[in-house]
C-alpha cells in the first residue's frame, strides 16, 4: 500500500493508554499473554508489530497490544498507526476506526489506511466521509488516496454518490500536485468506463505514455457495451502485450450479438494459437456464442476442450452448457449435462426447466420445478417463475400457471414482476380464456406496462378479438408508440381478418406517417468455423 508516512510539524504525537483499553471491554480476541519485551522501546514495538502485520496470522499481534495497555505505554505516532493496521488486517473495523479518532495527530497514511479498510468491506459511504474529512482537515490527498475514491465510485452499487464523482476527483487530480501514474490513469479510465463514460476513458487512455493492458481491457470492455466495435478491435489490434484477460474481453464482446458472434469464435481459436489458455470467463462467452449461433456441433467441440480442464464442474459453465444445447433444440444433450453435474445451483435448475419449457417438454419442466423444491430444497428465484410459467403458457396448463403464480408470494413472498404478469395474461390468453386474461389485467395491483398489454394484445389477435384488441393496441401505444411496430402488425392482422380493411388502411397510413416498419426476421443455422 502506497501512503505518506511523515509527520506534521516533526513531532511524535503520544497516544493515551485508555485509547486501546476499551478493546478489553468488547471481547476483543487476544491470545493468552506472556512475558516478552520486557523493557519495550518505540523501535522493538515497531519492529515485532511490522513482523505480526507481515504475517499470516496477524491476530496475535493482539498480544503486544495487550503488553502495551498493561503496561501503560506512551506511543508514538508510527506505532499507533502500525496498530490501527494490525486492527484492519484481522478484520476489527471498530477498533481500527477508535483508535483513529483518538489519534492527536492524524496524518495522511492514518487516512489511506482507514478508507481503504472501509471500502475492502464494501464499506463505500464510510470511505468517502473520511475523505471528505481529510480535504477539511486541511491535508492533500496523494494518488493513492484518488485512486480508492475512484474504487468507491465504481464499487458503490446501491450507495447515493455525487453526481459526476469520476469527473470531480479527475478535475481535482489536474488542480493538484499529484504526478499521476499507471495506477491512477488505470483507475480513471477504467472507472469512466463503469460509469458509461466511454469517450471520457479514451481522452485519458490516450494522454498514457505507455498503455498497460488492464487499461487496454477496460477500453474494450467499454466499447463493446456501447456497439462500438471497430473501436475495440482497434485497442485490441494495438495492444501489443495481450493476455487471457484482453482476449476474453473481445470474445465476450462479440458474443452478444449473431453479428459478430462467429468473430468470437475466430478470437478463440487465435487465443489458443497464441499459446493462452481458456479460463472460465473464455469458456462461459465461447459457449454463449454458439448459443447465439445456434451451433451445437460447435458447441460439442468446445465441451470437449472443457472436459480436459479443471473447469468442467464448474456450476457455472455447466449451465451455460444446458444453456445452449436447450436454445439449439438439443434437449437430450442439455439433460446429459444436468444429470452429470455434481453440484446444481438455482441457475441450473432453472436453465433446464427452460430448456424443457421452451422446447415444447411443459410435463419434465414442472417436475423439475417441483423436485426442486420438494426434493433438494432450493428456492426458485424470478427466472425459475418465470420459466415454469412460460412452460405452462406453451401447454395451455392454466390450473398449474395460476398455482404457481400464487406460489410467489404464498411461499417466497416474493412480489412478482410485469414479466410474470405478462406471461400469465399469455397463459390466460392463448388458453383462450380474454375475458379472464381481462379482468386479470384490471385487477392487477401495478399499473401494466407495454409487456402486458402486448400479451393480452397478442391473444386478442390469435382469437380474432377486435374490439379488446383495439382496447389492447390503444393502452400499448400510449405507452410505448413508437417502440413496438409489432403491436401495429398485431392489430392490422386482427382487424384484418375481421375484413375491416377501412380501418386496416387507416391503420397502416399513421405508420408509413410515423415511419414504422416492421423488424425484419432472420435465423442463423450452424457454422462452419472448425475449433
Amino acid at each position: 500500500m502506497r501512503s505518506n508516512g511523515k509527520m506534521k510539524n516533526g513531532r511524535v504525537a503520544i497516544i493515551r493508554p485508555s485509547i486501546f483499553s476499551s478493546c478489553q471491554n468488547h471481547n476483543l480476541p487476544v491470545p493468552p499473554t506472556q512475558d516478552y519485551l520486557p523493557h519495550p522501546t518505540s523501535t522493538s514495538l515497531s519492529s515485532a508489530l511490522q513482523q505480526y502485520i507481515n504475517s499470516d496470522n496477524p491476530s496475535h499481534g493482539q498480544k503486544i497490544h495487550s503488553h502495551i495497555i498493561k503496561i501503560g505505554f506512551r506511543l508514538n505516532t508510527n506505532i499507533s498507526i502500525k496498530l490501527l493496521i494490525l486492527h484492519l488486517k484481522c478484520g476489527y473495523l471498530k477498533y481500527a476506526r477508535k483508535a483513529f479518532d483518538e489519534l492527536p495527530q492524524t496524518t495522511l497514511s492514518a487516512y489511506n489506511y482507514m478508507i481503504g479498510g472501509y471500502l475492502k468491506h464494501g464499506l463505500v459511504q464510510e470511505s468517502l466521509s473520511l475523505v471528505r474529512r481529510l480535504v477539511y482537515s486541511g491535508e492533500k490527498p496523494d494518488g493513492f488516496t484518488f485512486s480508492m475514491i475512484l474504487k468507491a465510485s465504481t464499487c458503490a452499487s446501491n450507495a447515493p454518490l455525487p453526481y459526476s464523482l469520476v469527473r470531480l476527483v479527475h478535475a481535482q487530480l489536474l488542480k493538484s500536485e499529484v504526478e499521476p501514474d499507471d495506477v491512477l490513469y488505470t483507475s480513471l479510465v477504467d472507472s469512466y468506463v463503469k460509469h458509461g463514460k466511454v469517450g471520457y476513458a479514451r481522452t485519458v487512455f490516450d494522454m498514457m505514455l505507455e498503455k498497460n493492458v488492464i487499461c487496454s481491457t477496460s477500453m474494450i470492455s467499454g466499447y463493446m457495451n456501447k456497439g462500438s466495435v471497430k473501436d475495440a478491435e482497434d485497442i485490441f489490434r494495438k495492444t501489443v502485450e495481450k493476455d487471457v484477460v484482453v482476449y476474453n474481453a473481445m470474445i465476450e464482446g462479440y458474443s452478444k450479438s449473431i453479428e459478430y458472434a462467429r468473430r468470437s469464435l475466430e478470437v478463440y481459436v487465435d487465443m489458443q494459437r497464441s499459446n493462452f489458455r481458456p479460463n472460465i470467463s473464455t469458456f462461459a462467452s465461447v459457449i454463449g456464442a454458439c448459443s447465439v449461433l445456434a451451433s451445437f456441433e460447435i458447441g460439442q467441440q468446445v465441451q470437449s476442450q472443457l472436459m480436459k480442464t479443471e473447469f468442467f464442474t464448474d456450476i457455472k459453465l455447466g449451465s451455460a452448457l444446458i444453456d445452449m444445447y436447450s436454445k439449439c433444440g438439443q434437449i437430450d444433450d442439455a439433460r446429459r449435462v444436468f444429470d452429470h453435474m455434481p453440484n446444481k445451483n438455482v441457475f441450473s435448475w432453472t436453465s433446464m426447466i427452460d430448456g424443457y419449457g421452451k422446447n415444447g417438454f411443459p410435463d419434465e419442466a414442472l417436475e423439475l420445478f417441483s423436485r426442486m423444491q420438494k426434493e433438494y430444497h432450493i428456492e426458485p428465484n424470478y427466472v425459475t417463475f418465470l420459466s415454469a410459467l412460460s412452460a405452462c403458457g406453451h401447454a395451455g396448463l392454466v390450473d398449474n400457471g395460476q398455482e404457481i403464480f400464487e406460489s410467489m408470494e404464498r411461499d417466497y413472498l416474493m412480489k412478482p414482476k410485469m414479466e410474470h404478469y405478462a406471461c400469465m395474461v399469455d397463459l390466460l390468453g392463448r388458453a383462450g380464456s380474454l375475458k379472464q386474461a381481462w379482468e386479470f389485467v384490471i385487477g392487477m395491483h401495478e399499473k401494466p406496462n407495454s409487456d402486458v398489454w402486448a400479451a393480452l394484445l397478442s391473444s386478442c389477435r390469435l382469437h380474432g378479438d377486435v374490439e379488446m384488441a383495439s382496447i389492447a393496441a390503444n393502452e400499448l401505444f400510449k405507452l410505448n408508440a413508437d417502440g413496438r411496430p409489432g403491436a401495429y402488425v398485431a392489430l392490422s392482422n386482427t382487424l384484418a381478418a375481421a375484413g375491416k380493411w377501412d380501418n386496416v388502411s387507416e391503420l397502416r397510413e399513421i405508420m408509413k406517417l410515423k415511419r414504422i416498419s416492421k423488424d425484419t426476421g432472420y435465423s442463423c443455422i450452424g457454422t462452419d468455423i472448425v475449433l
